[in-house]
């Protein structure tokens, strides 16, 4: 009985407890899988019971997988302060040792106004700890130490190296490319000069841009969502809106932030999961994307740090595409109000959203496969002549447009097509953290998270009023009446307005019926 009293009690990581709570997700019976784990029956139902708790905090990265205990830091800002500088570091790969924590440490104590704090070698294990930190591999992986240049050596090797290895259990379909870029939605061509290499990280151009992510597979059969970022949270465009061609999220400066890109790759790998498909997603290492929730139907693989402008698909043309299409269409849009001699007005927010989407899905699965053979990711094929004899029309059309609005906007001489296209190229796309910004986030309690007013930064244009089912489906019935008057129209622009009609038909016809059941309801 002695024996049995002093017998020591076991202790289970996170990680241990996500295994057990699996497998009985897995369609196990409970006793089978105590059994396996060598639990009783009450421990398992503690697991099953609290495991909202820790998938929460595996799932946030606030504590390491191996951690058997979810106690909170005594001096519980301090520790956010330093972990918050901590990742900043972690993404640039730069190596971090045990006493150079330390000394961060008591900076950030005393800009909180702890005096009394130390920074043990006690408190630095148990920070280690809490946070599943080990300061023997704070660089990010292998592969970022294969290139502090772009010499095409430590290139060729990574292609030959590393790349290889990702790609060896996935097809071209199930290997995706996802990055972020800047848009100043609201330049017009006579601001391009003023614009050109502005990083933005704040004031009153942070109202006038956003950051958007894309993503799209290797063989350009697949390209996501699109995931764009503004500084106001509710915007008066947005209002009765409840359907976009993208999912729009908010902070105060319109930048990706871990939160954001977690959101996303949570979504996109429940997504993955309940199509039963597994995908590697390769990204850069900026800021944002330095800590990852946990994720089971996608494998994320970092692009070599200082080599994206090489070696991110993204980065060699299909983000630039999207920008040529983007600002085509702001540049037919200025060309139809000097026409009809509107004034021109800032495009907004919803506007912006809606031109982004477009351009974002009117670009190529060929301009795709091109880019991630460039980037050497997948092998180059012969391409076909017709068809890049057909890509360069459009340029000299767009060209055309160009000068017509260049000519009546006065934009100057020295300033071209490519110009306005590559303006905002050089925006922050993510928070570079300081000491002073860490402890503004503690003090302000995520205030670098919060959104803008509905009203700041939005351009001054009239509500639009809500337009009905009836007026929607007359509107659709005058555009197929205007296209029969117009010669040439492609088959494929009737087949489009005929899924608009159906869609329109289909909703005003659920409507009928609802209504319908209500009032034989009512009269019973």
């Amino acid at each position: 009985m002695a024996n049995k009293g002093n017998k020591k009690r076991r202790q289970f990581s996170l990680e241990e407890k996500m295994k057990v709570v699996e497998a009985v997700d897995s369609g196990k019976r409970k006793g089978d899988v105590a059994k396996e784990f060598g639990i009783t029956p009450s421990t398992l139902s503690t697991f099953l019971k609290d495991r909202v708790k820790f998938e929460e905090k595996v799932r946030e990265a606030t504590v390491g997988p191996q951690r058997k205990r979810m106690r909170n830091a005594l001096y519980d800002d301090i520790d956010k302060a330093v972990f918050a500088w901590f990742q900043e570091i972690h993404a640039k790969n730069i190596l971090v040792t045990g006493s150079v924590i330390r000394k961060k440490a008591l900076n950030l104590a005393n800009m909180l106004g702890y005096n009394n704090f130390q920074a043990s070698v006690g408190w630095l294990n148990r920070f280690r700890d809490r946070h599943g930190i080990a300061l023997k591999a704070v660089c990010r992986e292998d592969s970022d130490r294969l290139m502090n240049g772009l010499g095409i050596d430590k290139v060729n090797e990574w292609h030959a190296g590393e790349i290889i290895k990702l790609i060896a259990d996935y097809s071209p379909d199930d290997i995706f490319n996802a990055d972020e870029t800047g848009v100043f939605f609201q330049l017009l061509p006579q601001h391009t000069l003023a614009a050109k290499g502005d990083h933005c990280r704040g004031g009153k151009k942070a109202k006038q841009r956003l950051t958007a992510l894309f993503c799209c597979n290797a063989s350009g059969t697949e390209k996501m969502r699109p995931l764009i970022v503004g500084r106001s949270a509710n915007p008066r465009c947005l209002k009765n809106v409840h359907s976009l061609p993208c999912d729009y999220r908010a902070n105060q400066w319109a930048w990706m932030t871990q939160d954001l890109f977690n959101e996303w790759l949570i979504q996109v790998d429940t997504r993955m999961k309940q199509a039963e498909r597994r995908i590697l997603l390769l990204i850069d290492n900026c800021s944002a994307h330095n800590m990852l929730p946990r994720l089971e139907r996608i494998q994320v693989g970092y692009l070599p740090s200082k080599c994206t402008a090489v070696l991110q698909p993204l980065n060699l043309g299909i983000i630039h595409t999207m920008k040529v299409l983007y600002r085509s269409h702001l540049l037919k849009q200025i060309l139809l109000k000097l026409n009809s001699n509107e004034d021109q007005g800032k495009v907004d927010i919803k506007q912006a959203i809606d031109m982004i989407a477009a351009a974002w899905w009117s670009v190529k699965q060929s301009t795709v496969v091109k880019c991630w053979q460039k980037a050497g990711i997948i092998p180059m094929e012969l391409t076909d002549s017709n068809t890049e004899a057909a890509a360069i029309e459009p340029d000299i059309a767009i060209e055309k447009l160009w000068h017509s609005v260049a000519i009546a906007t006065c934009v100057p001489n020295e300033i071209n097509f490519q110009d306005f296209v590559t303006a905002d190229d050089d925006l922050i796309i993510s928070q570079e953290l300081m000491d002073t910004e860490v402890i503004q986030g503690m003090v302000a309690s995520e205030n670098t998270d919060e959104a803008g007013s509905e009203d700041e930064g939005e351009a001054s244009l009239p509500q639009q009023p809500k337009i009905t089912i009836t007026e929607a489906i007359s509107s659709a019935q005058k555009l197929r009446w205007f296209l029969s008057t117009c010669v040439g129209v492609p088959d494929a622009i009737f087949g489009q307005l005929n899924g608009i009609d159906e869609y329109l038909m289909r909703r005003v016809t659920q409507t009928l019926v609802d209504s319908k059941i209500t009032d034989f309801l009512q009269t019973k």
